[in-house]
């Protein structure tokens, strides 16, 4: 729909103002809300499910929820951290001493 288009466009350019980087953008679909929410004066029992997969600041979290807050398309937006998995430096292959192995032997 041009309306889901333009809310998605506005939370992306949005998000980028703010210094994220969006790295993946995920439509869930349509669904039933689990439960009734009313918002900006209306009443909502069906809602588009999206994820934007981002990488920033955590100080924008606040003044984004602020934003979509405000924006009359959206019904309840949420922030989740995604824990970092670290990664380990490869040391590379360790050169075996094959003298030393022969010496040992004997």
């Amino acid at each position: 729909k041009p309306e889901t288009a333009a809310v998605l466009k506005r939370t992306v350019e949005a998000l980028m103002e703010r210094g994220a980087v969006v790295r993946n953008l995920e439509n869930l679909g349509e669904r039933s809300l689990p439960y009734k929410i009313s918002k900006h004066k209306e009443r909502h029992r069906r809602g588009g499910y999206f994820l934007i997969d981002l990488e920033g600041p955590p100080s924008i979290v606040s003044t984004m929820m602020d934003h979509l807050g405000r924006d009359i398309d959206v019904i309840r937006p949420t922030f989740i951290k995604y824990p970092v998995s670290k990664t380990e430096e490869c040391t590379g292959i360790i050169p075996v001493n094959y003298e030393d192995k022969l010496i040992a032997k004997k």
